[in-house]
């Protein structure tokens, strides 16, 4: 990855992280920014790398949730009733 710039790098390297990992990485940037005492730039960089993180948290959230309504779906009798989910398709 020496090749790659340092945003694509970083890029790469969020998509391979799991939710929590997510999480605690963005509570990292968040203690670190509260602190005040970083550089201008690092500080945007940061912040960048946060959105980042906010985004794909809030997307992996959003699909956890289309999940469980349909896990929470029964019929007449009762039964559950199940699909497959498809985090492109939308009601």
């Amino acid at each position: 990855m020496a090749g790659q710039p340092t945003s694509s790098r970083a890029s790469s390297e969020l998509g391979k992280m799991d939710f929590e990992k997510k999480l605690s990485r963005l509570e990292e940037i968040v203690e670190k920014m509260e602190s005040g005492e970083m550089p201008l730039e690092e500080s945007l960089k940061l912040f960048e790398e946060g959105v980042r993180l906010s985004r794909e948290c809030n997307v992996q959230l959003a699909d956890a949730e289309q999940k469980v309504k349909l896990l929470l779906s029964v019929d007449d009798q009762g039964e559950a009733v199940t699909e497959d989910f498809d985090p492109e398709v939308e009601d």
